[in-house]
């Protein structure tokens, strides 16, 4: 596979995937086209992560909070998800990938939960890219959760308490701290999205709906982390920011 990585390109993207209500509305058609269009991003996304020099792609379907939506929309989504887990599963294990959840499964649609798992056990060997998905994901209920949990540690360290939040991801062992976050959509917060893991973590605030993001998208805001000179509190040399780029929107005809 070619690369188009950068020397220094960022080992954990998370993406806060917005827009795709308002895209489906602002071409007269129902929210749950919008979601169904997104599940196209999220394709070509995850097929250029691997090129780019990601390691570990954490993506937001859907939170604790999203709950509150409307309960066709909600419906609509938990039918697209069990779609796109049946449907990607194998596409994913012949790339390489390996897939996890994260978040609570004890709200899911029945036999649901035991799909997740059923891709989570198909792709375990997957190494090219570890594809995290959080769905039914609170980051301040995970923080609580583990921290209940650390009350039974004799000493509690930063990694002690990173190894208690990687429960909620199903994994065997903590990912790295997100070094560039994405959100689309044009808003600018992180929504209860990964508040921990997200400590230091490059933030880019793209205008252009989570639809009509693309996979040269991914390529200009790994280039734009790139450029970002990390201090981690300390001081580096001067130098002037980086300019948010100017994200390509669809894919090329290439």
């Amino acid at each position: 596979m070619q690369s188009d990585a950068p020397s220094n390109p960022p080992r954990h993207v998370a993406i806060v995937m917005d827009g795709n209500g308002r895209w489906a509305t602002s071409r007269g058609l129902p929210r749950p086209a919008g979601h169904q269009a997104g599940v196209e991003t999220v394709r070509r996304v995850v097929e250029a992560a691997p090129r780019l020099g990601i390691e570990t792609l954490t993506l937001y379907a859907f939170s604790s909070d999203n709950w509150r939506r409307p309960t066709a929309e909600v419906a609509a989504l938990m039918a697209l998800l069990r779609r796109f887990v049946r449907a990607e599963t194998g596409r994913l294990a012949q790339a390489g990938a390996r897939v996890t959840m994260l978040g609570r499964r004890d709200r899911l649609p029945a036999g649901l939960a035991a799909e997740i798992a059923a891709a989570e056990q198909a792709t375990a060997s997957g190494t090219k890219l570890h594809l995290r998905v959080a769905l039914d994901y609170s980051a301040r209920d995970a923080i609580l959760d583990a921290a209940r949990r650390a009350a039974a540690l004799p000493q509690l360290t930063r990694e002690a308490f990173s190894r208690l939040l990687s429960g909620g991801d199903h994994a065997a062992e903590p990912v790295p701290d997100v070094d560039l976050l994405i959100r689309t959509g044009g808003e600018q917060r992180l929504s209860d999205f990964l508040l921990w893991e997200c400590a230091y973590a490059e933030l880019l605030f793209v205008p252009c709906l989570w639809p009509d993001f693309s996979a040269g998208g991914l390529a200009d805001a790994v280039a734009w982390y790139a450029a970002r000179e990390r201090r981690f509190g300390g001081v580096g040399a001067a130098s002037a920011a980086s300019p948010a780029p100017a994200v390509a929107a669809v894919p090329s005809a290439a």
